[in-house]
């Protein structure tokens, strides 16, 4: 079921609170221009995200880093180069309806013309992983909004982690897998041909994404699933607290994290995985 959201929605929010989508607009390429607007423009440069033709899915789970994802491609293609095209994409897991209004409320506010569609994964998360359905949930939800995509004849998929995102995750492999390994702005999928992942927030940091919601008023959906709700501390918030507790001893220490993974010394490294074969350095300790 696909539908296009955008008109006849009772505003849930008081209008005072909100501000209006001309000034939210604005605010992106003026008040934010350094802290989001230029490092959003900074890793489509480096990274090469966008290319002539693409059409991009747009991600909206109606979460402030979503939002904020459509509307600076909206501001892309209206001041940049317009080489490309969207559809913004906005999969029900089983939202409560009043959830769901929120997301319509907010997506008809900020003009932002989303394709909806119904999974029911909450559900079927929950009944296949009970205890902890986050990871779970998680991967359908990437696989039915490549799916979507891709019937929308879109080859990429946008989603709205950040900069804090990626050092998080970086922690918690070092710390709970034992590997070191990051999250990428950029991947290819792996069960969607020709489809690839991209991260356009990637240098944008969570606090500013926060305070530009803040600032415009806006609500933003949480997770909303009801399960999740009830559990606390999760793995990924532990290591949110860790990092923020270990900046007020180590200065820029989440910058470090970051740059780690863009400095990593092969000579120095005791064994790494490429293409699926694992090595050692001692298979090459020997070669001149």
């Amino acid at each position: 079921m696909s539908d296009i959201a955008g008109k006849g929605c009772e505003s849930l929010i008081p209008l005072g609170d909100r501000k209006s989508l001309e000034e939210i607009e604005r605010s992106i390429i003026t008040k934010y221009r350094k802290d989001i607007w230029s490092k959003f423009i900074k890793a489509i440069k480096e990274f090469n995200l966008i290319e002539d033709g693409d059409k991009i899915g747009i991600a909206i789970s109606g979460g402030k880093d979503s939002l904020l994802l459509a509307k600076l491609f909206q501001e892309l293609k209206k001041h940049g180069k317009d080489n490309f095209e969207v559809e913004y994409i906005a999969m029900d897991p089983g939202y409560h309806e009043s959830i769901k209004g929120l997301l319509l409320d907010n997506c008809n506010h900020l003009n932002i013309p989303i394709h909806v569609f119904e999974s029911g994964i909450f559900k079927i998360a929950e009944k296949m992983a009970k205890d902890y359905p986050c990871f779970m949930c998680a991967k359908m939800r990437r696989g039915a909004l490549y799916k979507k995509a891709q019937e929308l004849g879109c080859n990429k998929l946008a989603l709205g982690h950040h900069f804090n995102d990626v050092i998080e995750t970086t922690m918690l492999n070092l710390l709970y897998t034992g590997n070191f390994k990051t999250m990428l702005p950029k991947l290819k999928a792996t069960n969607f041909e020709k489809m690839e992942l991209i991260r356009p927030l990637y240098y944008v940091e969570e606090q500013m994404i926060i305070d530009y919601t803040e600032t415009n008023g806006i609500w933003p959906l949480n997770c909303a699933c009801m399960v999740a709700a009830k559990k606390i501390g999760s793995k990924r918030h532990e290591v949110k607290e860790l990092i923020n507790n270990l900046k007020n001893n180590f200065e820029n220490i989440d910058k470090s994290i970051f740059k780690a993974a863009q400095n990593v010394n092969m000579d120095c490294i005791l064994g790494w995985q490429k293409d699926g074969e694992q090595y050692s350095y001692l298979d090459f300790y020997n070669i001149e």
